[in-house]
């Protein structure tokens, strides 16, 4: 693949690191501290994430046990979180070779529509099983979500960067 002029060569992402992450955003999503209508669901950032920039590692698959986990953790219709987990990877895996030729903030734009469908999976899921509407809050997680993913392309793509000086044990 060409590289965007200016773009710094990553070292390969560590596996180990991948699904260490993913199960820190799960461990950060049960925490008990009180579930709002306008909190962001760290897992399905980090499940984004590792759908955009490590396909072959984290699929649908991946994302739809993730969310058979949330689902099971908030005595949710099982399946919810599953189903909106698994949308959101297809379509991140989807749009990823497109999306990493953009800037992180624009980036941050790009993956809005996929927060937004996503709670609105969950939502429908919740409104046709009997559920509550949880309050105009629900419109600001997406948001959120994309404000925090530079923060989160900073934090997981920190391990691979490489030294930007070269000398002659590091030529590139």
């Amino acid at each position: 693949m060409i590289m965007r002029p200016g773009q710094q060569l990553l070292l390969p992402a560590n596996p180990l690191f991948i699904w260490f992450s993913l199960l820190a955003a799960l461990v950060v999503n049960v925490l008990p501290l009180g579930r709002l209508a306008w909190q962001p669901d760290v897992l399905a950032l980090v499940v984004v994430f590792w759908s955009v920039h490590q396909p072959q590692r984290v699929g649908i698959g991946a994302a739809f046990v993730f969310g058979l986990f949330m689902d099971v953790h908030q005595a949710a219709l099982l399946g919810q979180h599953a189903l909106a987990y698994a949308a959101l990877s297809f379509f991140a895996i989807t749009i990823h070779r497109r999306l990493l030729w953009f800037s992180v903030p624009s980036q941050a734009l790009q993956v809005l529509p996929l927060f937004v469908a996503a709670h609105a999976i969950e939502l429908a899921l919740r409104m046709i099983s009997g559920g509550s509407f949880p309050g105009l809050g629900i419109l600001l997680a997406p948001v959120i979500e994309s404000l925090l993913w530079p923060i989160v392309s900073i934090i997981l793509l920190a391990p691979q960067r490489r030294a930007p000086d070269p000398d002659e044990n590091r030529p590139i």
